[in-house]
């Protein structure tokens, strides 16, 4: 029998790694209470990419059928330069045919989520303004960047800005929209796109700019602003640019992967921390909502296999390792996507060159993301 019967859990935050850990750890017979911030469970930022070391934990949970209603596939990633010239092609459904890639609204997986744990048996408590770990046997942090749990583990921390500043967009989608997500890189700056299905198109497009202080997701901006900084931008930038009415602004921050994930009984109830509050990333590599599914798992599976103590600690060594390497790739890439000069050209050109002659190797430097499978843990 699952040791979750005799547990009662309490979650902060009602985001994705939320919502999950409150599903499975509700299937395994715990007694599960979400404690969420907000009035209302509401879209913030817009458009993921999900890749299959996600989907194998969504597809344990019984709920690939009900995100694939609401998501369209990704077959390829395409990196362009600033004229929309092709620099490199990771064709996903032809290298890797067995793996499943897609594209979603925020908003719509966050909907299949909540469902998904009440229909499990959690309950989701709204307006919930939670400062200190509620009464349980096991608080689970889940309250993202700006986390309150974090803290109580790791003491007050800094985040470093990254001189770097992103603009978010939904625009709709082209007819035939192209199930591709597209980075076009420029100087000092970059713009990625995918259709998120529903007649939705994402857009993400970061520039340098060192004089932005703020952290957060939903800063309002003027798309004026952003035709500006990427009217240089071919293709079809312009025409999406164009499209935008409404724009979000969001400080990127760097902030290091938590030392300390968990605690057990004893200086207050135990604690763990799941998603952003444990390692918060830059969104370069897509990985941000994966690492705050597998973590769901993961704790879910630690803690129906042992003792509260020693799970919560296998928890940590389990996925600790891993998220530092995740956040190290995403940090590389904030700095290849905005290249310079000589450096540009000459990573540029052998990009193009590896594409062409092995196209195989790109998507197989990713193998070590792509292949990890928390459900065989």
């Amino acid at each position: 029998m699952s040791k979750l019967h005799s547990l009662s859990i309490a979650i902060v935050g009602a985001g994705i790694a939320g919502l999950t850990a409150a599903t499975a750890l509700a299937r395994r017979g715990a007694s599960v209470t979400v404690h969420e911030r907000a009035d209302a469970l509401r879209e913030v930022g817009a458009g993921l990419q999900l890749s299959p070391n996600a989907l194998r934990v969504l597809d344990a949970l019984d709920l690939w059928p009900r995100l694939q209603a609401v998501s369209v596939p990704s077959e390829r990633v395409e990196l362009r330069d600033s004229s929309a010239r092709l620099v490199a092609r990771l064709d996903l459904a032809r290298y890797r045919p067995k793996d499943r890639f897609r594209l979603v609204h925020r908003a719509r997986l966050l909907e299949l989520l909540a469902d998904a744990a009440r229909d499990a048996g959690a309950c989701i408590l709204l307006d919930q303004d939670i400062a200190t770990p509620p009464q349980a046997d096991l608080v689970v942090g889940a309250d993202g960047v700006k986390s309150r749990m974090r803290p109580l583990l790791n003491g007050p921390e800094i985040p470093f800005f990254t001189g770097q500043t992103a603009w978010r967009a939904v625009i709709p989608a082209e007819p035939g929209a192209q199930p591709a997500a597209q980075v076009f890189m420029g100087p000092g700056r970059h713009l990625v796109s995918y259709p998120l299905g529903q007649g939705m198109r994402n857009i993400v497009a970061v520039v340098e700019r060192p004089d932005w202080r703020d952290e957060g997701w939903s800063q309002p901006g003027d798309p004026a602003d952003l035709r500006a900084a990427f009217g240089h931008f071919g293709g079809p930038v312009p025409d999406w640019l164009a499209a935008v009415d409404q724009v979000s602004l969001w400080g990127l921050f760097r902030h290091p992967v938590a030392a300390h994930w968990q605690r057990p009984a004893g200086q207050g109830p135990a604690l763990a921390l799941i998603g952003d509050a444990a390692h918060p990333t830059l969104p370069f590599l897509a990985q941000g909502a994966v690492m705050a599914i597998e973590d769901a798992w993961v704790l879910a599976a630690c803690l129906s296999e042992d003792a509260l103590t020693p799970a919560l600690a296998r928890y940590q060594a389990l996925r600790q390792p891993r998220c530092q390497r995740i956040v190290k790739a995403a940090n590389d890439n904030a700095r290849n996507y905005h290249l310079q000069g000589p450096a540009r050209a000459v990573a540029h050109a052998g990009l193009r060159a590896v594409s062409t002659l092995a196209p195989a190797r790109l998507i197989e430097r990713f193998a070590w993301l792509y292949d990890y499978d928390p459900t065989a843990l």
